[in-house]
C-alpha cells in the first residue's frame, strides 16, 4: 500500500542558504569529520533504522554536499547529480519526532564544531537556522 506523502505548508525553505566561506574555513577534512561525528550520533539514535547500513558512506555522502552548499568544489552534484534532496528523502517516512532526533543529533555536533572542526563562529547561527528550515522541508508524514 503507498503512503500519502505529506508537503509542509511552509513549503520549501526560503533565504536560509548557509555561508559560503564556511567551506573555506573548514576544509574538506573537517567537514568530513564533523559528518562523521553527526553520523555516530545518527547511528546510536531511535532513526538508525531510516539510514542505509553504510553509516560511514551516507556521512561521506552529507558531507561533499553540505561542502557544496558551504562553498566548496560541487562534488556531490558531480557524483549524484542536482541534490534534490527532498525527492531523494521521499521514500523515507520522515515524521516530526525523526526530524527533531535527526536535529538534535546535528546541534550537538555544533556545540563543539567550533574547536574541533573550525566551524566559522560567525556562521554558526546562520548554519543552526539552515538546518531548522532544511529539516522540517524533509518531514513527509503528518
Amino acid at each position: 500500500m503507498e503512503r500519502e506523502i505529506y508537503t509542509p505548508a511552509s513549503g520549501p525553505p526560503q533565504g536560509i542558504a548557509p555561508g559560503r566561506e564556511i567551506y573555506a574555513a573548514m576544509g574538506a577534512d573537517n567537514i568530513y569529520a564533523m559528518c562523521a561525528d553527526f553520523y555516530s550520533r545518527l547511528e546510536q539514535s531511535a532513526i538508525r533504522p531510516l539510514f542505509a547500513d553504510d553509516m560511514p558512506a551516507a556521512s561521506r555522502k552529507t558531507a561533499e554536499f553540505l561542502m557544496g552548499i558551504t562553498g566548496g568544489p560541487p562534488i556531490y552534484a558531480q557524483k549524484y547529480g542536482p541534490p534534490r534532496m527532498r525527492a531523494r528523502h521521499l521514500k523515507f517516512a520522515i515524521d516530526e519526532p525523526a526530524r527533531q532526533v535527526w536535529l538534535g543529533c546535528f546541534m550537538k555536533v555544533l556545540d563543539y564544531a567550533v574547536e574541533r572542526y573550525q566551524f566559522p563562529q560567525e556562521h554558526l547561527e546562520g548554519f543552526r537556522r539552515y538546518l531548522v528550515g532544511f529539516s522540517s522541508w524533509m518531514v513527509n508524514v503528518p
